[in-house]
């Protein structure tokens, strides 16, 4: 039987882009053990990786119609529809719950994706390569910050629909996500692709 081909999935880069204060010292993650040269992988192993960066391609995207819906949504909330007068405000408040809606199912969705990991995916890995340890702490760790970050939407979004509310928080708080998530799937590919290849760790 032929030896299956090299590793083909490529982990996301990083886009290196940074719009809000850090939430986490990057240059401290840990690294996972090198791949060792000219290995095989089975093809189960290989579709493991290719379906956790399709995985994270899903919620980039997702996060790519959040921002631009916040932005179709605050860009409404500061310039009315013309002639709408006192109206202006009930716009805006269904406006806010609307994209209140989409990102409570957006925030339910990585919220249920970190879940799978941290019960699921990581104590096989953790098994299956003690190595991993301290690359799996790191990343469990970066949920729960994550989880903090997507509260702070939910927070963000609540102060939306109040009086006086400018929209400055959300647009941080959506900012601070879009850090977060963009950094922490690219850091968990990077470490996590080659050693469900080579471990055969479904997903």
């Amino acid at each position: 039987m032929p030896a299956a081909p090299p590793l083909p999935v490529a982990p996301t880069p990083d886009p290196g882009v940074r719009l809000a204060p850090p939430r986490w010292d990057e240059s401290t993650r840990p690294r996972g053990p090198a791949p060792e040269p000219g290995r095989r992988y089975p093809a189960a192993g290989l579709a493991s990786g290719e379906q956790l960066v399709a995985i994270h391609d899903h919620l980039r995207a997702e996060l790519e119609q959040l921002r631009g819906l916040v932005a179709q949504v605050l860009a409404g909330a500061l310039d009315p529809a013309a002639a709408r007068g006192r109206i202006n405000v009930m716009t805006m408040r269904q406006n806010a719950w609307t994209i209140g809606a989409y990102c409570a199912s957006y925030c339910r969705l990585v919220a249920t994706h970190h879940t799978i990991e941290d019960q699921a995916l990581f104590p096989r890995l953790r098994a299956g390569d003690p190595r991993l340890d301290a690359v799996v702490d790191r990343l469990h760790a970066e949920h729960e910050v994550i989880h903090d970050v997507l509260e702070g939407v939910d927070r963000a979004l609540l102060d939306l629909v109040g009086p006086g509310a400018d929209g400055s928080a959300l647009r941080r708080a959506v900012d601070e996500l879009t850090d977060s998530l963009l950094s922490h799937l690219s850091y968990e590919e990077h470490e996590l692709v080659e050693p469900l290849a080579r471990l055969s760790i479904p997903l």
